[in-house]
């Protein structure tokens, strides 16, 4: 059929518009913001317990189990069925919460929810395998972008509905669900690649090592910072050295593990890279907490059966406040490598205080005002943290590393989860978790205060040392009567 290829002559524009489309369908859910409210109602009767230590700790732990094999799987298939499993998980996961009732039921949703998750890589790959590099930046504004306007417009929607109009929380659901299934059509006439990044190559590896999506910005970073940063290193341009440095293994699974594994080894190498994806991967599984038990959070401050909510209202302006604070980023000046790691500390000590005070305030506009403050500076914080990683990585590695970096956040979370959250672990009330994350915030910002404070020192001393190196090899003035050399230098 014509409509499942890519036109020619508009190679990049066909799957970028068919992709958004899906994007903001599949992302339109203003079922979103109101699920915990939804859980507590008299049909599904679940307590505040049940949420938090039951059925929400299920999403963390299928997550980390899918991604490993969704990871892989999104390449040798080539993006499109990761896609359409993607809303396939959805679906279900929505029929579930609509007829589905006690613990067990609502914990298969949530491992669904978690499918959804994992898949969720093969949306924000899948235009890197059809369109060519000087499209990468547009086509990764528009996919990025559409998202964020469907769950903002969604949120608006779901609280103008349930505020306005008194709608019962389930038709938020059955709204998803047809959003959802609307999502599904649409990734019936996405093309399907010939080539994926790792398993389906045209060209040699070689040939996309350059910065990702040949971004401008990315390109002249380095220009504004008064100590650039030497690039990664990079594989041998010719085949043969390669080879025989590291011998690849003939199955070409096993080749493409041995690729990553060295392409690991080269970025990570790095410190620079090591550091800024550490916070990344710390900074990810406790935003992530807070993202799965904040609505529990709400209900326990301000119980939805007893009181008006704004849970909707509250997330079009955290993610709007948090898109906000991303566009800033293009505009702040500053030398990152100097200064990026007390970044880092403030606005995490910021996020810290934040969480102790949504946990210690009696008063629920105080807690919203505190979420928004977590997610607008987490934002902020994320967008720096990508720049700064994905700035001298190629496509491929842009993938591997955050991928590896999003899988040791939901260790850490898993981690995190069962030992506070789970029944089988401390299973602590609501309110006592957010202690336990904003004291976890506070111990980053320690750590990358130490870190910023010796870089900024260790940058001091060196430029002392060179201003004195320089003095003291200044050449002397020449003697009166000897002709002056003429300086090359400029």
């Amino acid at each position: 059929m014509n409509c499942f290829r890519t036109p020619p002559s508009n190679s990049w524009v066909y799957p970028t518009v068919i992709l958004c489309l899906f994007g903001f369908f599949s992302m339109f859910r203003p079922s979103e913001s109101f699920l915990i409210p939804f859980l507590s109602e008299p049909s599904k009767n679940l307590t505040e317990t049940e949420m938090t230590n039951e059925v929400l700790p299920v999403w963390t732990y299928s997550y980390l189990a899918m991604l490993p094999p969704v990871f892989v799987l999104t390449d040798y298939l080539r993006y499109k069925p990761v896609i359409m499993l993607h809303v396939v998980a959805f679906v279900i996961c929505y029929l579930i919460l609509l007829f589905g009732q006690g613990v067990v039921l609502l914990q298969v949703a949530e491992f669904f929810f978690g499918v959804v998750s994992a898949t969720e890589i093969g949306y924000y790959s899948y235009i890197y395998s059809l369109v060519s590099p000087e499209h990468y930046q547009k086509v990764s504004s528009y996919c990025r972008s559409v998202t964020l306007v469907a769950y903002t417009v969604g949120s608006v929607l779901a609280q103008l509905l349930v505020s306005l109009a008194t709608v019962p929380y389930s038709y938020l659901f059955y709204i998803s669900l047809a959003c959802v299934s609307g999502a599904f059509f649409f990734s019936l006439f996405l093309p399907m690649p010939e080539k994926s990044m790792f398993f389906h190559t045209t060209h040699d590896r070689e040939a996309h090592q350059k910065p990702l999506g040949q971004d401008t910005a990315l390109e002249e970073a380095p220009k504004n910072h008064k100590t650039a940063r030497p690039e990664l290193p990079a594989t041998s341009g010719k085949p043969g050295d390669r080879k025989l440095s590291y011998p690849e293994p003939e199955h070409v699974t096993l080749r493409v593990f041995a690729r990553w594994f060295e392409d690991l080894k080269e970025c990570y190498s790095s410190k620079h890279l090591f550091y800024w994806s550490l916070w990344w991967a710390f900074a990810t599984s406790g935003y992530n907490q807070i993202l799965n038990y904040v609505q529990v959070l709400w209900e326990h401050k301000a119980p939805s059966q007893d009181s008006s909510i704004y849970n909707g209202a509250v997330e079009a302006a955290a993610t709007f406040g948090g898109a906000l604070a991303a566009f800033t980023v293009g505009y702040v000046k500053i030398n990152w490598d100097l200064l990026g790691e007390l970044g880092l500390a403030i606005f995490s000590a910021l996020i810290s205080g934040s969480l102790f005070l949504m946990n210690y305030t009696l008063n629920i506009w105080v807690c919203y005002a505190g979420y928004l403050v977590v997610k607008s500076s987490y934002m902020f914080l994320i967008t720096i943290a990508v720049f700064q990683i994905a700035v001298n990585l190629s496509v491929e590695r842009y993938a591997l590393v955050f991928g590896i970096d999003t899988f040791i956040a939901l260790v850490i979370q898993a981690i995190m989860t069962v030992i506070v959250a789970d029944q089988r672990g401390l299973h602590l009330p609501v309110t006592t978790q957010f202690l336990v994350y904003g004291s976890y915030f506070a111990v980053i910002a320690a750590v990358f205060l130490m870190r910023s404070t010796y870089i900024i020192y260790s940058a001091k001393c060196r430029k002392e040392v060179e201003s004195l190196a320089a003095a003291t090899q200044s050449p002397k003035e020449p003697h009166p009567q000897e002709p002056r050399a003429v300086s090359t230098k400029f």
